[in-house]
């Protein structure tokens, strides 16, 4: 019996799992990718919803501000300190990091101090706010800052509007008996040590450093009184 030879299969190459995770991963991320990704334009609003696109939402919203009473219409992605900068021209608040790091926006809202460049204005419907200009004025000021005038606890002074309130949020912190990181016993009320005092103006930052004169202006007050 006669039997014909039979032709050998071609060779198959056989793919690898990590191979054919690799393969399908490539075949996902381009049939999701969007357009721009692949180099393809996006297509641009046109008509209402480009208008729509370009237009800021605008709130109203009221806070009585150093003793009066104010009302804004703002974008709402407008933050206190540029609220208090560019709608109503007080100035004395800075913008240095615009990151919450330096300090210089602080202000006191409610009776607490917050970094004014982290907050939206229109959180602030109905509070109170307070800025270095509602401390004190040149002809009156306030005893915190004739403290650092006395001590020399400025310099270049684009930091001392952050530093003097957070100062005297400061101390009305240790006399309400709010603890700090350094607080010796949670429980009892905390005293104003240099240690005290120095923990909780950390987050204002001198860059002329001028940071023992700041100290000495706080102790004078907190020993005396404001």
């Amino acid at each position: 019996m006669t039997h014909e030879p039979v032709a050998a299969e071609a060779a198959t190459p056989l793919l690898s799992r990590r191979d054919a995770l690799l393969a399908g991963g490539a075949t996902i991320t381009l049939a999701t990718a969007p357009a721009a990704a692949l180099g393809q334009p996006m297509p641009a609003p046109t008509g209402a919803d480009a208008q729509a696109a370009a237009a800021p939402v605008l709130m109203e919203v009221s806070m009585e501000v150093n003793g009066t009473a104010r009302h804004l219409r703002l974008d709402t992605r407008t933050t206190l300190l540029d609220a208090l900068r560019e709608h109503l021209q007080l100035t004395g608040s800075k913008k240095g990091c615009d990151h919450g790091q330096c300090g210089a926006c602080t202000v006191i809202a409610d009776g607490h101090r917050i970094n004014s460049c982290l907050s939206l204005a229109l959180m602030h419907e109905g509070s109170r706010i307070t800025t270095i200009e509602g401390l004190g004025t040149p002809d009156r000021l306030h005893p915190m800052q004739a403290a650092f005038i006395r001590h020399d606890g400025y310099q270049c002074g684009y930091c001392t509007p952050g530093q003097i309130c957070s100062a005297v949020a400061v101390l009305d912190e240790i006399r309400a008996g709010v603890p700090s990181h350094v607080s010796a016993d949670l429980e009892a009320a905390p005293a104003p040590t240099n240690m005290e005092m120095r923990e909780r103006m950390s987050g204002n930052i001198c860059r002329c450093g001028a940071y023992s004169n700041i100290a000495e202006a706080m102790a004078e007050l907190a020993e005396h009184g404001a």
